[in-house]
C-alpha cells in the first residue's frame, strides 16, 4: 500500500560545520533573526543578536557589518531629531531617546561590544527580509529605519540582485580578513511584506534568494551557506494555522518548527544533550509551588541549586547567575521560615 503524503518536505543543505555551546554566534537582520537568535539565547548559547536592532534589507545589514568591522562610533552629527527623540538612521527606534547623549551612549556602547564579538565569532547568521530600501534624499544614504519622518524625505526603491551581490562580494572578504574562521549562514525571512502587495513581496523575496545564491556560488559552501527558512514556511507549513493572527507573521508553532529544523541541522549532537540539562533548570526556575513553605519545595530548590552548580563547574562559560540567585534566595528564605517553627 502506497503511503499518502500530507506535506511537502524541504530538503535542507548539508552543513559541514555546526555551532555549539563552545562557539560564538552573531545574528543580524530581520525580526525572524531575533526569533531564532532568542531561542538560542534562552538556552544559554553564546549569542549577540542585532546590535543595531532589526534590519530588514541587505544594504542596511551590509552597512551594519561595515560599521562593526571598522569599529566606527556614531557621533551627534549623524543623529536626527524628530518627534522629541534623537534617532540614528543606522539603528532601530529602540535606541532612540529624548536625551541626545543617552542615545549616543546606548548606541556606541553596544557597537563597542559587538565589534569585538564579531572578530572572534564562529558563525554569522544573516537574515534578509526585503529588497526594498529607503534612501534619505538629503544625503543619499540607505536608512535602516525612517523613524516616522515624512515619506517625502525618502526615495523608495527595490534593490536588484546585482546590487546586493556586488555589495557582498566586497564586504565578505573584509569579514574573513579579520576573522578567517567565520562561517556565514544566509536565510530569507518567511515574514511577508504585505504592504508591498502580494506580487511585489514575491519579487522582493525572489531578488533576495537569487542574490544569496550568487554570493554562495562565488565563495563556496565552505565559507557561506543557506538555511531555507522561507521555503520551509511556504511549503512544509503551507497552512494558516502556522501564522499569527495578522496572517502575516509566523505563529509560535511555526517558529518552533523552523527552530527544530535549525537545531537539527546546524547544532552539534553534544550541545543537544547539554540543552536537555539546561531546559530542566529553566523549567525549575519557572516552577511556582502551590505551597512555598514546604519540605518538598525546600528539597526541590536544593536539588535545583546543586544542578546549577554542577553545570557551571562543567561549563564555566555558561551564565546561570539569574537562576542560581533565584534558587539560593528562595532556599534561604524558606529554610529560615522552617527554623522559626
Amino acid at each position: 500500500m502506497v503511503k499518502t503524503k500530507f506535506q511537502t518536505v524541504v530538503e535542507i543543505p548539508m552543513f559541514n560545520r555546526k555551532t555549539s555551546y563552545s562557539k560564538k554566534n552573531v545574528f543580524l537582520g530581520s525580526c525572524f533573526t531575533e526569533n531564532v537568535g532568542n531561542k538560542m539565547a534562552e538556552l544559554k548559547y553564546n549569542v549577540d543578536i542585532n546590535p543595531f536592532g532589526i534590519l530588514y534589507n541587505p544594504a542596511s545589514v551590509a552597512n551594519g557589518i561595515n560599521i562593526l568591522l571598522e569599529e566606527l562610533q556614531i557621533d551627534e552629527k549623524e543623529l536626527v531629531h524628530h518627534n522629541g527623540l534623537w534617532h540614528s538612521f543606522f539603528h532601530h527606534g529602540k535606541f532612540s531617546d529624548s536625551d541626545k547623549n543617552k542615545t549616543l551612549e546606548n548606541i556606541n556602547s553596544r557597537l563597542r561590544f559587538s565589534s569585538e564579538y564579531l572578530k572572534s565569532t564562529d558563525f554569522l547568521f544573516v537574515t534578509f527580509g526585503t529588497a526594498w530600501i529607503f534612501e534619505y534624499k538629503k544625503t543619499g544614504e540607505v536608512v535602516s529605519n525612517c523613524h516616522k519622518i515624512p515619506a517625502a524625505e525618502f526615495e523608495r526603491r527595490r534593490l536588484s540582485p546585482e546590487e546586493i551581490v556586488n555589495n557582498y562580494l566586497q564586504l565578505l572578504p573584509k569579514v574573513w580578513e579579520q576573522n578567517p574562521e567565520c562561517k556565514i549562514i544566509f536565510t530569507v525571512s518567511p515574514v511577508r511584506h504585505w504592504k508591498d502587495s502580494a506580487i511585489e513581496n514575491q519579487r522582493s523575496k525572489a531578488t533576495l534568494i537569487l542574490a544569496i545564491d550568487s554570493i554562495i556560488r562565488k565563495f563556496g559552501t565552505e565559507k557561506c551557506n543557506y538555511f531555507p527558512s522561507y521555503e520551509i514556511m511556504m511549503d512544509e507549513l503551507r497552512d494558516y494555522r502556522f501564522y499569527a493572527d495578522d496572517m502575516i507573521h509566523v505563529s509560535e508553532v511555526g517558529i518552533d518548527h523552523i527552530w527544530n529544523l535549525f537545531e537539527e541541522n546546524l547544532i552539534d549532537e553534544s550541545s543537544k544533550f547539554l540543552k536537555n540539562r539546561i531546559q530542566k533548570i529553566k523549567k525549575a526556575f519557572l516552577h511556582r509551588p502551590y505551597n512555598r513553605v514546604s519540605k518538598e519545595y525546600l528539597d526541590f530548590l536544593n536539588i535545583a541549586l546543586k544542578q546549577v552548580k554542577e553545570l557551571q563547574k562543567e561549563f564555566p562559560n555558561l551564565n546561570f547567575e539569574l537562576e542560581k540567585n533565584h534558587f539560593k534566595v528562595e532556599f534561604d528564605e524558606i529554610k529560615k521560615k522552617f527554623e522559626q517553627f
